[in-house]
């Protein structure tokens, strides 16, 4: 056995969750993403034997290989004929995984995985907005007025104006007819909508500054100006998340 293996074959003590949850399966394989994203064991090396894992979390060799076959799903891991069950770098990781993602996003101190997402929604939204500039109907236009519009009464109530915030994106993403983009970026969201590290600040001078961004996008979908649009989403999808962004290091990979 090489020493990378050595490194990876220690168990750690096990959880803190030791009344048997309905889904051992699931509950096993949430633990060990959390440990691999967290370099527990690291890329490189191998996942502790079954017989170890068995002991590990108390639980049958059949939980224990659900397991490991969800962490395959995953791309976290690959099973190797004679050496054992490898961790796999971080780039072979299904980003898209709720889990994956979830777990990467409350162990990522840089932000550097927030900033992606917000370069990932950036790129798609401005796509999807050119796009709703060229397509969307009088009543897409007409909602999008009175979203913004409503906004602008909400901006005293952060909560009640992320709601109406999300259903202003989502109508310029439904007007653009990509359900593909539109999957990702709902997909992507989800994971983070409700963490403090993404949400950021929350004050009434941000909601206002916000909503002109929302404003600008509404009048050059109105005006039927498909390159304005993407540049206005462009532009407010990135401002939006530099005034909440609150890491020490610098937003390099938002630049364009």
């Amino acid at each position: 056995m090489t020493a990378s293996q050595d490194t990876g074959s220690a168990v750690p003590p096990p959880p803190a969750w030791a009344q048997r949850p309905a889904s051992l399966a699931r509950a096993v394989t949430a633990e060990l993403v959390e440990r691999i994203v967290r370099g527990v064991h690291p890329p490189g090396t191998t996942l502790p034997t079954e017989p170890a894992l068995c002991e590990a979390f108390s639980v049958s060799r059949t939980v224990v290989r659900e397991a490991v076959k969800v962490l395959q799903e995953k791309g976290l891991v690959q099973v190797r004929q004679g050496a054992g069950t490898m961790i796999t770098p971080p780039a072979m990781w299904n980003m898209l995984d709720e889990l994956v993602l979830a777990t990467t996003i409350a162990g990522d101190e840089s932000l550097t995985i927030l900033d992606d997402l917000v370069v990932t929604r950036r790129v798609l939204e401005s796509d999807m907005a050119n796009v709703a500039a060229r397509l969307a109907g009088p009543d897409t236009v007409e909602r999008l007025r009175a979203l913004v519009d409503r906004m602008d009464e909400l901006v005293d109530d952060h909560v009640t104006y992320a709601d109406s915030d999300r259903a202003f994106h989502d109508t310029i993403m439904r007007a653009s007819g990509n359900r593909i983009a539109r999957g990702v970026v709902r997909s992507l969201e989800s994971q983070v909508v409700n963490t403090a590290r993404y949400l950021g600040r929350t004050e009434r001078a941000l909601c206002v500054a916000s909503n002109l961004g929302h404003r600008r996008i509404y009048e050059r979908i109105a005006a039927r100006d498909p390159a304005g649009a993407a540049e206005a989403m462009f532009n407010h999808i990135t401002e939006a998340w530099l005034v909440r962004r609150s890491g020490s290091a610098d937003p390099l990979r938002l630049e364009r």
